[in-house]
């Protein structure tokens, strides 16, 4: 049987489990992946953030019988009018990995210069009560940098590497966990979520 304490983390991705887990930790909480239960993925159908990681989050909680909380993230290319958006997982293709993806961005951004190659990380995260909480929490984060035009660091996961920082002068893949967490647009995310639940 599962505790109360337990919450259903609906994602299959093992950068984005083990960054929520360690952010959600200190909560006495523990962070069951949703593959644990063999909860499949729904379909991304929605047109924004919000309403994938609403998605998500309500298939997870409506077939666990537990809370559930959604992730839905990706990267904004201002020069590429906003691209990838919602599709940043499967930009190269739908089966692509991280490393097609960041090829593929990498080409379209050849030769354009450093003022127009600004982007930010963008994430929604859903806490869902049960499968039919018609009021969940969402919560919204923001990461400001741009696309550089190499890969550097071996952190993070998914476009990290070539995601320039410029409050750190470096990659985002070039950050320890610390001060990722803290900056990124997932910690900024989990703090907002953290003390929603803490509330009294």
């Amino acid at each position: 049987m599962s505790s109360p304490q337990d919450l259903v983390l609906a994602s299959a991705n093992a950068g984005k489990i083990a960054e929520l887990q360690e952010m959600l930790g200190g909560l006495g909480i523990r962070i069951v992946p949703q593959t644990e239960l063999n909860i499949p993925d729904i379909e991304e159908t929605g047109l924004s953030f919000v309403e994938n990681a609403i998605l998500k989050a309500r298939n997870a909680a409506t077939l666990s019988n537990l809370p559930a909380i959604a992730d839905d993230s990706g990267l904004e290319v201002d020069y590429l009018q906003g691209e990838p958006g919602i599709y940043s997982a499967r930009f190269a293709g739908e089966r692509a990995g991280d490393s097609a993806n960041k090829e593929k961005l990498l080409k379209l951004m050849t030769d354009v210069p450093a003022q127009q190659r600004t982007a930010r990380y963008q994430t929604v995260i859903v806490y869902m009560r049960h499968g039919n909480d018609p009021t969940p929490i969402i919560c919204q984060g923001t990461w400001e940098g741009r696309i550089a035009t190499e890969s550097r660091g071996d952190q993070g996961f998914g476009y990290d590497p070539i995601f320039f920082v410029t409050e750190t002068n470096c990659h985002a893949a070039e950050l320890d966990k610390v001060t990722k967490n803290r900056l990124s647009h997932r910690g900024k995310a989990i703090a907002n979520l953290l003390m929603q639940l803490q509330a009294p």
